[in-house]
């Protein structure tokens, strides 16, 4: 660590881990749900909408709070200089976390707005508006003063800015029902799809420049590829979710194809620094961080990419929107877009704020989280597809109702819940103890 303002970035770790821990027991609740009766008593007291409200709310808040971390960490080392008002961070975090708090809270007693992953009430989406320019304003600032552009910079704060507008577009009500969704789309898609994929590409050329020390254009030359197909495919990609909202047919097969080429430029990003390395002959140190990042890499290009086409093709969609086979799609792709780049820079990045030798660290623990963790998500993904495909075939092909089509698929939630309890829930708990109680690798 050479810059003092970058030790904000452990606290927005801290709390994103524990964060993601609580998400992962909402999201095991909630394939209990699937498989057995809940009593009506528990169901009245905490309804599933709102166990989902929650689960959903934590994975962005847990996620958005890793990549600002991450962006503390980055931007002094990036500029050369300390962040411009390191307490402005702090008072950030406080608003963001007494938001999430107060929204979990509100989930309980009914306070939302009902949208779907957007379900925090309007005073608080001005909360947390206000912490996302309190957060562009400290990033972009501190880049203006510093005067000393790179490529990364300016991704990340394209990514970061784009990011904080499109929030702006899910806050109003709008009175026709399909503009609404519209609107909605534009935030889910292009946040996931578009704004977040160039704040992580960036932070993964900065983690690939400081880990490996090859040249800064080999990586950064991807990141040009990645803000243009972002202008290109991610916003033509939106197309795919246009069903059922009058859009012209052709952006079911513009969003259908376009969107699968998101997660390439990151992927090539991260082959070529590979070579590099192998023709230098430089060592993959720390094991355990090389292991994340090219899972990150893999499941990003798997989930997004290769599920993602194959679940969005307009003939296969017409069928799928909306069901199970969504769902598989949804955790495959976080997981291996978001989520294990979170983790993957975690274990970059607090070595160096411990102050660990070269930022190595005790690894054994951690494989043990890293395997238990992808195998319970890669197993929860496929019983979900098989139960997507099962309830498509039964309530779009032969009409049967939602409930009567819920009892065959019992046994391939039950299988989602084993994956959960075994791996996903112990895998969790190994990885955030782990990170949380890292031992430099020579103690």
């Amino acid at each position: 660590m050479e810059y003092r303002s970058q030790r904000i970035a452990y606290s927005y770790f801290v709390i994103a881990l524990l964060l993601f821990g609580l998400q992962v027991v909402t999201g095991l609740w909630l394939s209990l749900s699937y498989f057995i009766t809940i009593p009506q008593a528990i169901v009245d007291a905490f309804p599933f909408s709102t166990a989902r409200a929650m689960h959903t709310n934590l994975l962005v808040l847990w996620l958005l709070l890793g990549f600002m971390g991450a962006t503390f960490f980055m931007i002094p080392e990036e500029t050369k200089r300390e962040l411009l008002w390191p307490k402005l961070a702090v008072v950030q975090l406080i608003l963001l976390v007494g938001t999430g708090v107060a929204a979990l809270v509100g989930f309980l007693f009914g306070w939302t707005q009902g949208k779907p992953l957007l379900e925090i009430p309007r005073p608080l989406d001005v909360v947390i508006v206000i912490a996302a320019l309190m957060f562009l304003f400290n990033v972009g600032l501190t880049m203006f003063k510093a005067k000393r552009w790179t490529v990364t910079q300016g991704s990340l704060l394209a990514g970061l800015t784009f990011l904080s507008v499109l929030y702006l577009f899910g806050i109003p009500f709008y009175k026709n029902l399909t503009v609404d969704w519209y609107y909605w789309w534009w935030v889910i898609h292009l946040w996931v799809e578009g704004a977040w994929e160039l704040v992580v590409a960036a932070l993964t050329a900065f983690m690939l420049i400081k880990l490996t020390g090859v040249e800064r254009k080999v990586v950064e030359k991807w990141l040009y590829v990645e803000l243009g197909l972002f202008l290109f495919t991610g916003i033509a990609g939106t197309g795919h979710h246009y069903y059922w909202l009058g859009a012209p047919r052709y952006w079911l097969w513009v969003g259908g194809i376009f969107s699968a080429l998101e997660p390439v430029p990151i992927l090539l990003m991260v082959f070529d620094t590979y070579r590099h390395m192998k023709e230098s002959k430089l060592p993959f140190v720390p094991k355990l961080t090389w292991t994340y990042l090219v899972a990150n890499v893999v499941l990003h290009f798997v989930g997004a990419g290769l599920f993602g086409f194959a679940h969005t093709l307009p003939m296969i969609n017409y069928y799928t929107h909306g069901s199970q086979v969504t769902v598989a799609h949804g955790h495959l792709s976080f997981f291996g877009a978001y989520v294990l780049f979170n983790l993957t820079f975690f274990y970059f990045a607090i070595p160096r704020l411990k102050g660990f030798p070269d930022g190595q660290y005790k690894e054994k623990r951690g494989y043990w989280g890293f395997w238990l963790t992808s195998l319970g998500v890669l197993g929860m993904s496929l019983a979900f597809a098989v139960a997507g495909v099962l309830q498509t075939y039964l309530e779009r092909v032969q009409g049967q109702p939602y409930m009567i089509a819920q009892k065959p698929i019992r046994f391939w939630m039950l299988i989602v819940f084993a994956h959960g309890i075994l791996m996903v829930l112990t895998g969790a708990v190994i990885i955030i103890s782990h990170l949380l109680t890292l031992k430099p690798a020579k103690a």
